[in-house]
């Protein structure tokens, strides 16, 4: 049973995947391409591009350096070169070679030999602020470009668009990359290595700004680990934005009559799939015959779009519904209680959920043992409807987020999503913060890590502290150095008392005295005793 169920998986998975890629990439993307020098190069709609699905993109903001193109791979990075490249610079008389490519600037690399993350992490090294991948193969549609081939060129062409997706390891990967197709690419490739002339590039990113609430989605699946801390800590952020936001989660369903995993009215897939083979996952511990199931990643899935039905569609907030993720994966996320009852009651339990709702909210929709379940079959078309692709998928006013699922970028691109002058406060204060979890919690920003107010309306001083903070330190440092100045005035004074009153007790006259001097009877120290207080003039 196990030899047959392997490749049922394994058709699944890219049956699935090429449903999606047959859909299309979104092209509702957010970002913008533009040559801003030579002027020749410049294009009123801008280049089209895709953009890197690792990375941090400055929503709101934008980056236009000039360009240098290096004819390395960008794959060994010890062999990256910063002296080489296009267009030439001026020769360092120290070492008789080129000088380094100036910072700030945008790399240009062609694709090929190794994957686009390990580009971009070796361009990021070099100190680029961001990175332009030529790609070297047209695109079978593209027949302008299919026209500029040599007769000669035995170059195969593409049948569909490249997908810069992360491998895994992009998490330390923060610039910015976009692919440039090759028609568009050679150009630029031209202009800086044949002319030897200046490029000069704008990399810009923004959001649809339609009313002063955004709308923001999170497709994922319940067994998918990338997004789990951002789920557990997103709760803080959705609270203090209120009714400026609203969340609609998606679960990731594959269609198993399309995948054939339903075949003459039997499931194909086993315990892959429920409902007769119509709704399917992915095994998430490659172990079909132990562990969590797809099946069971399905009935996870049913069961939090009950509990967002019944306790986050009405105002788009959902805190229950975010409790219950915290505390599911707390309690339940492990091979041994993902499809535990007890350990699901136990989560309701904390999450303060009425258990009896949400099973009938599940076996109202068609329940997951025979035919058609009304809630899965909406999550099936709506991916289909959007291009989903790769898990997890965050849409920000319809537009997909680009970059590491964080809550710092998702809390940014959410803001910049606002129209302007409509965003919250929170916004204003934390935006571009280099601790947002803290910024949120407390509604002050220590410092800021660069990105100053982009376009969320932060601070506005891009770096350093928050002005009450310098405001406190300030007056701190003035209270400690006037307290300092009043002891030493006092010491001082007492100093300069008991100096005159030990030559008052040395030269004053020891007997007798006029009116103005000693009175009869009085010590010279007596006199002396009374300071400032008695005369030394009759």
């Amino acid at each position: 049973m196990s030899a047959m169920i392997k490749p049922l998986a394994l058709t699944l998975l890219l049956g699935g995947a090429s449903m999606a890629a047959a859909n299309g990439t979104p092209d509702n993307v957010s970002s913008r391409l533009q040559v801003q020098v030579p002027k020749e190069l410049f294009k009123s709609d801008g280049y089209d591009h895709r953009e890197a699905l690792f990375g941090n993109p400055p929503y709101g903001g934008s980056i236009a350096q000039n360009v240098y193109y290096t004819d390395t791979n960008l794959c060994d990075s010890t062999r990256i070169d910063k002296s080489t490249g296009y267009p030439s610079r001026s020769t360092d008389p120290k070492t008789n070679r080129q000088e380094e490519w100036p910072s700030p600037f945008i790399l240009m690399a062609n694709r090929g030999t190794c994957s686009f993350v390990q580009k971009a992490r070796n361009a990021q090294h070099a100190g680029a602020a961001g990175l332009l991948i030529a790609d070297n193969i047209c695109l079978c549609s593209d027949l302008e470009c299919m026209a500029s081939l040599s007769t000669n060129d035995d170059t195969n062409c593409q049948s569909t668009e490249p997908i810069m997706a992360d491998d895994g390891s992009g998490g330390d990967v923060t610039i910015p990359t976009f692919l440039m197709f090759k028609q568009d690419a050679d150009k630029i490739i031209g202009k800086v290595k044949d002319t030897d002339s200046i490029v000069q590039v704008e990399m810009s990113w923004s959001l649809p700004h339609p009313d002063s609430k955004v709308q923001y989605e999170l497709w994922t699946v319940p067994s998918e680990d990338v997004s789990k801390d951002f789920q557990k800590d997103w709760k803080d952020v959705a609270v203090k934005m209120g009714d400026k936001l609203y969340f609609t989660p998606r679960q990731y369903v594959y269609d198993g009559v399309k995948t054939r995993c339903r075949n003459d009215g039997r499931n194909m897939c086993f315990n892959l799939c429920t409902n007769e083979g119509r709704y399917c996952a992915t095994d998430p511990d490659n172990d079909l015959e132990h562990g969590i199931s797809g099946a069971d990643v399905v009935k996870e899935s049913l069961r939090r779009i009950c509990i967002w039905n019944v306790h986050g569609e009405s105002d788009g907030l959902g805190t229950t519904y975010w409790d219950y993720i915290a505390e599911f994966v707390t309690r339940c996320d492990s091979d041994d209680f993902f499809a535990n009852e007890d350990c699901v009651k136990d989560a309701f339990k904390h999450a303060k959920i009425d258990k009896k709702r949400i099973d009938a909210c599940m076996v109202d929709s068609g329940g997951l043992d025979t035919g058609v379940n009304n809630l899965l079959e909406k999550e099936i078309d709506a991916a289909s409807r959007k291009g989903v692709v790769v898990l997890p998928t965050m849409f920000v006013n319809s537009a997909p987020l680009r970059g590491a699922l964080t809550t710092t970028t998702v809390f940014n691109a959410v803001c910049a999503g606002f129209a302007e002058g409509s965003e919250p406060s929170i916004c204003s204060k934390c935006y571009g913060c280099s601790d947002m979890g803290q910024c949120v919690k407390k509604g002050v920003c220590k410092s800021y890590n660069g990105q100053g107010n982009g376009g969320g309306g932060g601070n506005g001083n891009g770096g350093g502290v928050s002005k009450k903070f310098f405001g406190m330190t300030l007056l701190m440092v003035c209270c400690v150095f006037g307290a300092a100045g009043y002891w030493h005035w006092r010491k001082t004074r007492e100093e300069m008392r008991d100096q005159v009153r030990g030559i008052l007790a040395e030269y004053m006259p020891l007997e007798g005295g006029d009116e103005g001097g000693l009175n009869m009877g009085q010590s010279p120290m007596d006199f002396a005793r009374k300071g400032q207080s008695a005369s030394l003039i009759s």
